[in-house]
């Protein structure tokens, strides 16, 4: 507003401020995580983590990784729930939204079955602010040329300031 005080947020500031907002719609009992498709500066799709629709949450089921102490980063096979990444790349699909050459914006880094799947949807850009035990993911996406940033909001935060 004209006169105000506060600072704009530059762009990866609102778009991964955005992407927590998104991670709030989780019923992941593990994980809240949230991811935001964008080319040009618009938003094309989101995703969250979550099972597929009309299935039970994991709030009513529980979580069969967690039940069987199964560490963060590994059998993802066993668990009901699709990631962030896979909801976006998903909703842009069944909505006729073409992601050739955008960026995602993703509250956690990708792990190896997202960022394949990131690679083939020709994501140019992830930018994400949590790290994830996975470092093949992180290989495969290097050696496919996908730009990687990683958000710091505390330097957002004096950058801006």
């Amino acid at each position: 507003m004209p006169g105000s005080t506060d600072r704009r947020p530059s762009w990866d500031e609102y778009f991964m401020t955005l992407a927590n907002e998104v991670a709030t719609r989780t019923t992941c009992l593990r994980r809240a995580v949230g991811a935001i498709i964008v080319k040009d500066r618009r938003i094309l799709a989101t995703g969250y983590n979550g099972v597929p629709t009309g299935l039970a949450h994991c709030a009513e089921t529980g979580c069969l990784r967690q039940q069987l102490g199964v560490p963060s980063g590994q059998r993802h096979e066993i668990c009901r729930g699709l990631h962030a990444e896979q909801n976006a790349i998903i909703q842009a699909a069944r909505y006729g939204i073409n992601i050739t050459g955008a960026s995602i914006y993703i509250t956690t880094q990708p792990c190896v079955v997202c960022a394949k799947m990131l690679i083939n949807a020709d994501i140019e850009e992830i930018i994400y602010s949590n790290p994830y035990p996975d470092e093949l993911a992180m290989s495969m996406l290097r050696e496919a040329g996908i730009k990687l940033r990683v958000y710091d909001d505390a330097m957002q935060n004096n950058a801006n300031a």
